[in-house]
């Protein structure tokens, strides 16, 4: 059964660390600040995202995720992804920043109807990044939301 649980460096720090190290070290990415939604099937943490580059001011904030297996992404994880963002934290924006090598995370963020920049270079001279946004009303109207945004 998969399930999902918040944390943060004031709840459960070091639940917070380990889902970072995993998300960090799956995705071979550098995030210092952040507080993380864990993904576990029977137990094992099998995916994560991690909030960061929070802006409460103008209501922004960053996702990154990463995962070893396909099946973590269930309505009710995508459900809880964006609820940290859209309801508990009230954001308008979140915004996922992806490799153009990315292929796999290319797609779903196209899927979820995200809006994208592409951006050369970003990841240095060789590599490129896409810029995927989505704003709280397009969540809203998002086959994938099964709750009602406040």
């Amino acid at each position: 059964m998969i399930h999902t649980m918040y944390y943060s460096e004031k709840m459960n720090p070091a639940a917070n660390e380990a889902v970072g190290f995993f998300v960090c070290r799956e995705a071979n990415i550098t995030i210092k600040d952040f507080c993380s939604m864990g993904v576990f099937e029977d137990g094992d943490l099998i995916a994560g995202t991690l909030y960061h580059n929070y802006h409460p001011e103008s209501g922004v904030i960053e996702l990154s995720s990463a995962s070893v297996s396909k099946r973590w992404l269930t309505k009710s994880v995508i459900n809880a992804m964006f609820f940290l963002p859209f309801t508990r934290l009230g954001c308008q924006l979140v915004v996922l920043r992806v490799s153009e090598r990315n292929k796999t995370m290319i797609g779903i963020a196209r899927k979820f109807g995200f809006s994208e920049v592409y951006v050369p270079r970003l990841r240095g001279r060789d590599e490129s990044e896409y810029i995927f946004t989505m704003n709280d009303d397009e969540w809203r109207a998002s086959r994938y939301n099964t709750v009602e945004v406040v």
